[in-house]
Protein backbone atom coordinates (compact mmCIF):
# COMPACT_ATOMS: atom_id res chain seq x y z
CA UNK A 1 0.00 0.00 0.00
CA UNK A 2 1.38 3.60 -0.86
CA UNK A 3 0.43 6.65 1.70
CA UNK A 4 1.85 9.73 2.65
CA UNK A 5 5.20 9.84 4.45
CA UNK A 6 4.26 11.98 7.24
CA UNK A 7 0.48 13.70 8.23
CA UNK A 8 0.45 17.31 7.21
CA UNK A 9 -2.79 20.01 8.04
CA UNK A 10 -4.65 21.84 4.96
CA UNK A 11 -7.34 24.42 5.84
CA UNK A 12 -9.64 25.94 3.45
CA UNK A 13 -13.33 26.76 2.22
CA UNK A 14 -16.04 25.31 0.56
CA UNK A 15 -17.23 25.63 -2.86
CA UNK A 16 -21.28 25.70 -1.92
CA UNK A 17 -21.66 27.31 1.48
CA UNK A 18 -17.84 28.91 2.21
CA UNK A 19 -17.26 27.43 5.48
CA UNK A 20 -13.72 27.29 6.44
CA UNK A 21 -12.26 24.07 6.36
CA UNK A 22 -9.63 22.52 8.78
CA UNK A 23 -7.95 19.00 7.57
CA UNK A 24 -5.92 16.77 9.06
CA UNK A 25 -4.08 14.18 6.53
CA UNK A 26 -2.71 10.98 8.24
CA UNK A 27 -0.53 8.38 6.78
CA UNK A 28 -2.25 4.85 7.26
CA UNK A 29 -1.11 1.17 6.87
CA UNK A 30 -4.76 0.10 6.79
CA UNK A 31 -6.08 0.05 3.04
CA UNK A 32 -7.91 2.64 1.81
CA UNK A 33 -9.08 5.88 1.84
CA UNK A 34 -11.60 7.62 5.15
CA UNK A 35 -13.04 10.52 6.28
CA UNK A 36 -13.25 10.91 9.75
CA UNK A 37 -15.68 13.86 11.18
CA UNK A 38 -16.75 13.94 14.68
CA UNK A 39 -17.32 10.46 16.27
CA UNK A 40 -17.93 9.42 12.39
CA UNK A 41 -16.19 7.66 9.93
CA UNK A 42 -16.72 7.16 6.25
CA UNK A 43 -15.44 5.34 3.77
CA UNK A 44 -14.43 6.53 0.17
CA UNK A 45 -16.32 3.73 -1.52
CA UNK A 46 -19.00 4.31 -4.28
CA UNK A 47 -21.47 2.31 -2.57
CA UNK A 48 -21.56 4.86 0.27
CA UNK A 49 -22.53 7.86 -2.37
CA UNK A 50 -25.74 9.98 -1.32
CA UNK A 51 -25.95 12.43 -3.93
CA UNK A 52 -24.67 14.02 -6.86
CA UNK A 53 -26.76 16.96 -7.88
CA UNK A 54 -23.51 19.80 -7.45
CA UNK A 55 -20.88 17.42 -6.20
CA UNK A 56 -20.45 13.84 -4.70
CA UNK A 57 -21.58 13.23 -1.10
CA UNK A 58 -20.53 10.48 0.97
CA UNK A 59 -22.10 8.89 4.18
CA UNK A 60 -21.69 6.39 6.23
CA UNK A 61 -24.83 4.45 4.81
CA UNK A 62 -24.43 1.83 7.11
CA UNK A 63 -24.86 4.27 10.07
CA UNK A 64 -27.63 5.79 8.91
CA UNK A 65 -25.76 8.73 6.98
CA UNK A 66 -25.35 10.50 9.95
CA UNK A 67 -22.05 12.13 8.48
CA UNK A 68 -21.41 13.63 5.06
CA UNK A 69 -18.80 13.89 3.46
CA UNK A 70 -18.92 16.41 0.23
CA UNK A 71 -16.76 17.50 -2.55
CA UNK A 72 -14.35 14.49 -2.86
CA UNK A 73 -13.89 14.01 -6.35
CA UNK A 74 -10.63 16.28 -7.17
CA UNK A 75 -9.40 14.98 -3.55
CA UNK A 76 -9.87 11.36 -4.64
CA UNK A 77 -8.32 11.90 -8.19
CA UNK A 78 -5.37 13.29 -6.46
CA UNK A 79 -5.08 10.31 -4.61
CA UNK A 80 -5.31 8.02 -7.98
CA UNK A 81 -2.81 10.57 -10.34
CA UNK A 82 -0.31 9.86 -7.09
CA UNK A 83 -1.33 6.38 -6.52
CA UNK A 84 -2.35 6.53 -2.93
CA UNK A 85 -4.70 4.25 -1.69
CA UNK A 86 -4.33 3.92 2.38
CA UNK A 87 -5.35 7.57 3.93
CA UNK A 88 -7.13 8.81 6.86
CA UNK A 89 -8.58 12.45 6.17
CA UNK A 90 -9.56 14.00 9.81
CA UNK A 91 -11.95 17.37 9.77
CA UNK A 92 -10.90 19.39 12.99
CA UNK A 93 -13.34 21.66 11.45
CA UNK A 94 -17.54 21.61 11.51
CA UNK A 95 -17.82 21.85 7.79
CA UNK A 96 -18.18 18.82 5.77
CA UNK A 97 -16.99 20.16 2.52
CA UNK A 98 -13.55 19.32 1.27
CA UNK A 99 -11.82 22.68 0.43
CA UNK A 100 -12.34 23.88 -2.85
CA UNK A 101 -8.43 25.63 -3.07
CA UNK A 102 -7.96 26.41 -6.68
CA UNK A 103 -11.19 24.51 -8.11
CA UNK A 104 -9.06 21.72 -9.32
CA UNK A 105 -6.32 18.82 -7.90
CA UNK A 106 -3.57 20.70 -8.38
CA UNK A 107 -2.90 21.78 -4.77
CA UNK A 108 -3.51 18.47 -3.20
CA UNK A 109 -0.92 17.10 -5.53
CA UNK A 110 1.72 19.46 -4.89
CA UNK A 111 0.65 18.88 -0.85
CA UNK A 112 1.41 15.24 -1.62
CA UNK A 113 4.10 15.36 -3.33
CA UNK A 114 5.63 17.79 -0.55
CA UNK A 115 5.51 15.70 2.55
CA UNK A 116 6.40 12.63 0.11
CA UNK A 117 5.32 8.98 -0.03
CA UNK A 118 6.05 5.13 1.61
CA UNK A 119 4.96 1.90 0.48
CA UNK A 120 4.11 0.60 -2.95
CA UNK A 121 0.54 0.89 -4.51
CA UNK A 122 -1.31 -1.78 -4.71
CA UNK A 123 -1.23 -4.51 -7.53
CA UNK A 124 -3.58 -2.56 -9.91
CA UNK A 125 -6.81 -4.34 -11.58
CA UNK A 126 -6.31 -4.74 -14.89
CA UNK A 127 -9.80 -4.39 -16.88
CA UNK A 128 -11.08 -7.81 -18.44
CA UNK A 129 -13.90 -7.38 -20.17
CA UNK A 130 -15.59 -4.28 -21.82
CA UNK A 131 -18.16 -2.25 -19.93
CA UNK A 132 -21.04 -0.38 -21.10
CA UNK A 133 -23.78 2.34 -19.93
CA UNK A 134 -26.30 4.72 -21.72
CA UNK A 135 -28.58 6.87 -20.57
CA UNK A 136 -30.58 9.66 -22.11
CA UNK A 137 -27.93 11.54 -24.34
CA UNK A 138 -24.75 10.04 -21.84
CA UNK A 139 -22.57 7.55 -23.03
CA UNK A 140 -19.75 5.69 -20.47
CA UNK A 141 -17.35 2.98 -22.55
CA UNK A 142 -14.50 0.93 -21.00
CA UNK A 143 -12.48 -1.03 -23.27
CA UNK A 144 -9.16 -3.39 -21.76
CA UNK A 145 -6.32 -1.91 -23.81
CA UNK A 146 -2.51 -3.36 -23.34
CA UNK A 147 -1.30 -0.20 -22.89
CA UNK A 148 -1.70 2.61 -20.18
CA UNK A 149 -5.24 3.58 -19.53
CA UNK A 150 -6.51 6.97 -22.02
CA UNK A 151 -9.76 8.84 -20.90
CA UNK A 152 -11.76 10.79 -24.19
CA UNK A 153 -14.72 12.95 -23.03
CA UNK A 154 -17.01 14.73 -25.37
CA UNK A 155 -18.99 16.95 -23.78
CA UNK A 156 -21.74 19.49 -25.65
CA UNK A 157 -22.15 23.04 -23.86
CA UNK A 158 -23.82 26.09 -25.06
CA UNK A 159 -20.35 28.00 -25.46
CA UNK A 160 -18.89 28.46 -28.77
CA UNK A 161 -15.53 26.57 -27.30
CA UNK A 162 -17.34 23.31 -25.79
CA UNK A 163 -20.31 22.27 -27.95
CA UNK A 164 -19.77 19.24 -29.84
CA UNK A 165 -16.44 19.08 -28.06
CA UNK A 166 -13.82 15.87 -27.50
CA UNK A 167 -10.57 16.34 -25.39
CA UNK A 168 -8.23 13.36 -24.01
CA UNK A 169 -6.55 12.45 -21.13
CA UNK A 170 -2.87 10.93 -22.36
CA UNK A 171 -0.89 10.26 -19.24
CA UNK A 172 2.61 10.46 -21.22
CA UNK A 173 1.66 13.88 -22.80
CA UNK A 174 -0.61 15.81 -21.26
CA UNK A 175 -1.65 14.70 -17.41
CA UNK A 176 -0.64 18.08 -15.84
CA UNK A 177 -3.37 19.87 -17.77
CA UNK A 178 -6.34 17.35 -16.77
CA UNK A 179 -4.46 18.22 -12.71
CA UNK A 180 -4.73 21.81 -12.93
CA UNK A 181 -8.09 22.12 -15.28
CA UNK A 182 -10.37 24.13 -13.07
CA UNK A 183 -13.99 23.12 -12.07
CA UNK A 184 -16.83 26.00 -14.04
CA UNK A 185 -20.27 26.77 -14.14
CA UNK A 186 -22.26 29.34 -16.52
CA UNK A 187 -21.74 33.00 -15.39
CA UNK A 188 -25.54 33.88 -15.65
CA UNK A 189 -26.31 31.15 -13.50
CA UNK A 190 -24.23 31.80 -10.56
CA UNK A 191 -26.52 34.48 -9.10
CA UNK A 192 -29.50 32.32 -8.88
CA UNK A 193 -27.39 29.56 -7.44
CA UNK A 194 -26.39 32.20 -4.67
CA UNK A 195 -29.80 33.81 -4.18
CA UNK A 196 -30.67 29.90 -3.58
CA UNK A 197 -27.56 29.80 -0.89
CA UNK A 198 -25.26 27.74 -2.93
CA UNK A 199 -21.84 28.71 -5.01
CA UNK A 200 -21.09 30.52 -1.92
CA UNK A 201 -17.60 29.88 -2.05
CA UNK A 202 -16.78 30.12 -6.12
CA UNK A 203 -14.74 32.96 -6.94
CA UNK A 204 -12.60 34.09 -9.93
CA UNK A 205 -9.61 32.28 -8.92
CA UNK A 206 -11.55 28.69 -8.44
CA UNK A 207 -13.74 28.41 -10.90
CA UNK A 208 -14.04 29.28 -15.10
CA UNK A 209 -17.33 30.87 -15.65
CA UNK A 210 -18.81 30.27 -18.93
CA UNK A 211 -19.87 33.86 -20.76
CA UNK A 212 -21.92 33.90 -23.98
CA UNK A 213 -18.61 34.06 -26.09
CA UNK A 214 -16.07 33.70 -23.89
CA UNK A 215 -15.09 33.02 -19.81
CA UNK A 216 -14.63 35.22 -16.68
CA UNK A 217 -10.59 33.67 -16.67
CA UNK A 218 -7.77 32.91 -18.80
CA UNK A 219 -7.47 29.35 -19.27
CA UNK A 220 -4.69 27.28 -18.54
CA UNK A 221 -5.11 25.38 -21.13
CA UNK A 222 -6.71 25.03 -24.26
CA UNK A 223 -10.41 23.82 -23.28
CA UNK A 224 -10.27 23.50 -20.00
CA UNK A 225 -13.89 22.88 -18.41
CA UNK A 226 -14.05 20.06 -20.72
CA UNK A 227 -10.34 18.88 -19.50
CA UNK A 228 -11.81 18.90 -15.82
CA UNK A 229 -14.73 16.41 -16.75
CA UNK A 230 -11.76 13.87 -17.27
CA UNK A 231 -10.72 14.89 -13.57
CA UNK A 232 -13.97 14.58 -12.07
CA UNK A 233 -14.39 11.14 -13.75
CA UNK A 234 -10.93 10.10 -12.59
CA UNK A 235 -12.00 10.90 -8.70
CA UNK A 236 -15.59 8.95 -9.42
CA UNK A 237 -14.31 5.80 -10.80
CA UNK A 238 -11.52 5.65 -7.80
CA UNK A 239 -14.24 5.41 -5.08
CA UNK A 240 -14.53 1.60 -6.60
CA UNK A 241 -11.31 1.23 -4.63
CA UNK A 242 -9.25 0.95 -7.94
CA UNK A 243 -7.39 3.12 -9.41
CA UNK A 244 -9.01 3.91 -12.98
CA UNK A 245 -5.23 5.05 -14.31
CA UNK A 246 -3.66 1.67 -13.81
CA UNK A 247 -6.42 -0.74 -15.11
CA UNK A 248 -5.23 -0.47 -18.57
CA UNK A 249 -8.34 1.29 -20.45
CA UNK A 250 -9.40 2.64 -22.83
CA UNK A 251 -12.44 4.98 -21.49
CA UNK A 252 -15.47 6.76 -24.08
CA UNK A 253 -17.54 9.21 -22.46
CA UNK A 254 -20.16 11.25 -24.08
CA UNK A 255 -21.82 14.08 -22.34
CA UNK A 256 -21.93 12.64 -19.23
CA UNK A 257 -21.80 13.85 -15.12
CA UNK A 258 -21.25 12.62 -11.47
CA UNK A 259 -24.55 10.93 -11.37
CA UNK A 260 -23.76 8.25 -14.71
CA UNK A 261 -20.27 8.18 -13.66
CA UNK A 262 -21.22 6.99 -10.24
CA UNK A 263 -23.96 4.64 -11.99
CA UNK A 264 -21.17 3.12 -13.84
CA UNK A 265 -18.45 3.13 -10.94
CA UNK A 266 -20.72 1.22 -9.17
CA UNK A 267 -20.91 -1.75 -12.23
CA UNK A 268 -17.12 -1.23 -12.79
CA UNK A 269 -16.80 -2.44 -8.23
CA UNK A 270 -19.09 -4.80 -8.93
CA UNK A 271 -16.93 -6.17 -12.06
CA UNK A 272 -13.52 -6.35 -10.42
CA UNK A 273 -14.45 -7.22 -6.97
CA UNK A 274 -15.17 -10.57 -8.53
Amino acid sequence: MKTVKSSFKVSGAGLMFAAPVELTIEPSEIEGIRFHIGDGMVEADVNNVVSTEHFVVLADVKNGAKHKIALVEHFMAACAICGIDALDVYFSSQGFEMPIFDGSSKVWVEEFNKVGFIGESKPAKKLQEALYFTKNNSSIVLLPDENETTITYGVNFNHPDLNNRWVKLDQNLNLNEIIEARTFGYLKDLEKYQALGYSKGVTIDNTVGLTDDGYTTELRSQYEPAKHKILDIIGDLYLTGYNPLKMNAKILVLEAGHGYHVELAKKLKNILDK
